[in-house]
């Protein structure tokens, strides 16, 4: 069986890695373990971390997220993705390229997000020390036909967490 991927997309601190988190854990306790969570700081860390903050190192930080998901994918491992992917083109570019690809916009507001950045990265980019920060001073376009929309901002992690799971019961799970 190929695997699936599910890429969570968002604003910082919008709630994509709390919710990626929790499904890569919920499936492992169901007993799926052939599953990778690849959060975009991390992957920034070991894999792409010569690449920058501009359009073009952002896109190309989506390329290489994707390729690496759809090689997961070919040898049956599902991938659960969380990562800002600021431009729509490059997610786009995902969903053709990635069979089994399911994606979740983590909808929340750019105040609540900035209340919940325990690492101060808004504060700093409104202060001019972070460029090209998504949603301060780099733009957020965000997706015109996701799988599902989950607004962190009206719902608890409860609430998000368990629509998640009835719409990937519903999409995914029942391949």
């Amino acid at each position: 069986m190929k695997g699936f991927t599910i890429w969570f997309t968002g604003l910082p601190c919008s709630g994509k890695t709390t919710l990626a988190t929790l499904l890569h854990n919920h499936l492992w306790e169901q007993g799926i373990a052939n599953v990778e969570l690849l959060d975009g700081d991390v992957v920034r860390q070991y894999l792409t971390r010569g690449l920058g903050y501009s359009k073009q190192d952002r896109d190309e930080n989506i390329r290489r997220i994707g390729w690496l998901s759809r090689t997961l994918n070919k040898h049956g491992i599902h991938a659960i993705v969380a990562a800002i992917s600021p431009y729509r083109e490059a997610r786009e570019e995902q969903r053709r390229l990635i069979e089994n690809y399911f994606e979740v916009f983590v909808s929340c507001p750019e105040k609540i997000c900035e209340q919940r950045d325990v690492k101060g990265m808004y504060k700093k980019a409104r202060q001019g020390m972070i460029e090209h920060f998504t949603g301060v001073d780099d733009p957020y376009e965000e997706p015109l036909t996701p799988d599902l929309v989950i607004e962190t901002d009206t719902l608890s992690i409860e609430d998000s967490f368990k629509l998640l799971l009835d719409k990937l019961s519903a999409k995914i799970f029942r391949r």
